[in-house]
């Protein structure tokens, strides 16, 4: 996960759990974000390519362990435009980078219990607008 906007660091708490996912998820190993989720965890990741359709990756653990098979690994990176922390709840602003140019912006928000796992995410991701 790469910082790309000199204002990104200016919030009091960025958001270091969803930071950390977005690293790993970005790393050799994406499916160590399976260590990070509670035992009811729930997500849906909305996922879009601009061309009028999306995929509602939705559900449990198992949701996630399906988006992560169909994933393309190594070559897309998350990029961090804002993001902070509200109590459990993370909110996450970023774009989405295929080599060295943006491919789609997208919002996540997570909410983290108090063993530090994560136990919902929703993700939104479209390539037809850009926070610059």
């Amino acid at each position: 996960m790469t910082e790309t906007s000199a204002a990104a660091g200016t919030t009091a708490a960025p958001a270091p759990f969803l930071t950390a996912w977005f690293e790993i998820l970005d790393s050799d190993e994406p499916h160590r974000i399976l260590d990070l989720i509670s035992d009811d965890f729930s997500l849906s990741i909305l996922f879009s390519t601009g061309d009028g359709n999306a995929t509602d990756f939705a559900g449990d653990r198992a949701a996630l362990v399906g988006y992560l098979q169909q994933r393309e690994r190594g070559t897309r990176t998350h990029h961090r435009l804002s993001a902070t922390t509200l109590g459990q709840d993370e909110l996450f602003l970023g774009e989405v980078w295929r080599g060295e140019v943006p491919e789609a912006s997208f919002v996540a928000a997570g909410r983290v219990n108090t063993d530090g796992r994560l136990e919902r995410l929703l993700i939104g991701r479209s390539s037809q607008i850009r926070f610059e």
